[in-house]
C-alpha cells in the first residue's frame, strides 16, 4: 500500500510538474562536477534536484536578487550539488537526511558574526568572524554567493557540499560533532578510529609547521573535519585517497559512492584552499 502511494505521488508530481531536461543539460556544462557523472547517475540526480527545488526554498537576498539572474540551470546546479551527497541512497534515505532542509539563502558576499569561545584556560574571547556559509539544526543554508560561484569544480572547495554535509551531521543532534547516523553496515567504532586517525595527522602537522594534505579548517573542530573531508572526498577524491586512503574507502561506504571513478583525465595535483573564513560557532558552521 505504502509502496503504491508513493508511485502515484512520484506520477503525479511528473505530470504536474515536467522535468526540464534542456536545462539539466546546461546546468552539467556549467559544473565540471555534474559533467563528470555517468548518464544514469546524471538523470537520477537531476530527477532528485527538480523534486528538492519543489520541496525546499531557495531565497537570494533582495541586494543580489536585483543584481543577479539565477536561472534555472543555476537552481538545478545548486540543488545538484546539495543532493550529490544523497545519490548513493534510496529516496526514503535522501528525505530523512535532508528533512532539516528548509531553506538555501544566498547572500550578495562573505558575511559577519560576533562570535565567544572559551579557551582552554577557562577564558572567554570574543571576537568578529567572517564566514562563507553556515547553518544550524533547522536553519536555514545560508551560502555567500562569491563562494558558490567558486564551487562546482574539482579544487577541493565547495560550500554547498560543506554546509549540506553539517545538516547530515546534525541528523542526530543539535550540533555538529563529525558523528553524523550511520547506516547499519557500518560499524561506529570503525567510524571514530578512522577519522580519529585523521584528526591526530592534522594536529601533528600543524603542531610541526607543515602542510596539510587537505584543508586545515579541518583541524579546526571535528564536525568541521567531516564536512571539510566531504568536500573532498567529491571534488578532490585523489587527493583525499593519497593521503587517507581509509578514510576514502569509509566514506565510499558511506556515501555508497565511488567519487574517484568520476575524476576526469589522468590524476594531477590540484592545491587546495585554505578557508580563514568558516570559524565554527556555537550551532553555525
Amino acid at each position: 500500500m505504502l509502496g503504491h502511494l508513493k508511485r502515484w505521488r512520484a506520477e503525479r508530481f511528473a505530470a504536474r510538474h515536467p522535468f526540464p531536461a534542456e536545462a539539466w543539460g546546461e546546468a552539467r556544462e556549467r559544473l565540471p562536477l555534474l559533467a563528470a557523472l555517468s548518464e544514469a547517475e546524471a538523470d537520477a540526480l537531476g530527477r532528485r534536484s527538480w523534486q528538492f527545488l519543489h520541496a525546499k526554498r531557495v531565497s537570494l537576498h533582495p541586494e543580489l536578487a536585483e543584481s543577479t539572474s539565477f536561472d534555472l540551470p543555476a537552481q538545478l546546479a545548486l540543488a545538484a550539488q546539495a543532493c550529490l551527497l544523497t545519490l548513493g541512497w534510496s529516496e526514503d534515505e535522501h528525505q530523512e537526511a535532508f528533512a532539516n532542509v528548509h531553506e538555501v539563502l544566498i547572500l550578495p558576499d562573505a558575511f559577519r558574526r560576533q562570535v565567544e569561545e572559551m579557551d582552554e584556560f577557562g577564558v572567554m574571547h570574543a571576537y568578529e568572524d567572517e564566514r562563507a556559509g553556515e547553518t544550524s539544526h533547522q536553519g536555514p543554508v545560508v551560502v555567500a554567493f562569491p563562494d558558490l560561484m567558486e564551487s562546482g569544480d574539482f579544487s577541493g572547495f565547495n560550500v554547498l557540499i560543506h554546509e549540506f554535509a553539517h545538516k547530515l551531521d546534525m541528523g542526530n543532534s543539535l550540533d555538529v560533532d563529525g558523528f553524523p547516523p550511520l547506516p547499519r553496515e557500518l560499524d561506529p567504532r570503525e567510524w571514530h578510529r578512522v577519522f580519529m586517525g585523521v584528526w591526530e595527522d592534522l594536529q601533528a602537522r600543524l603542531a610541526r609547521g607543515e602542510a596539510t594534505p587537505i584543508d586545515d579548517y579541518a583541524a579546526t573542530h571535528p564536525g568541521e573535519c567531516f564536512a571539510v573531508c566531504c568536500e573532498a572526498f567529491f571534488s578532490a577524491p585523489d587527493l583525499l585517497e593519497a593521503a587517507y586512503p581509509s578514510l576514502y574507502d569509509l566514506l565510499t561506504r558511506y556515501f555508497r559512492q565511488d567519487a574517484l571513478a568520476r575524476l576526469p583525465g589522468p590524476p594531477a595535483e590540484r592545491p587546495l584552499p585554505i578557508h580563514h573564513d568558516r570559524h565554527p560557532g556555537p550551532g553555525l558552521t
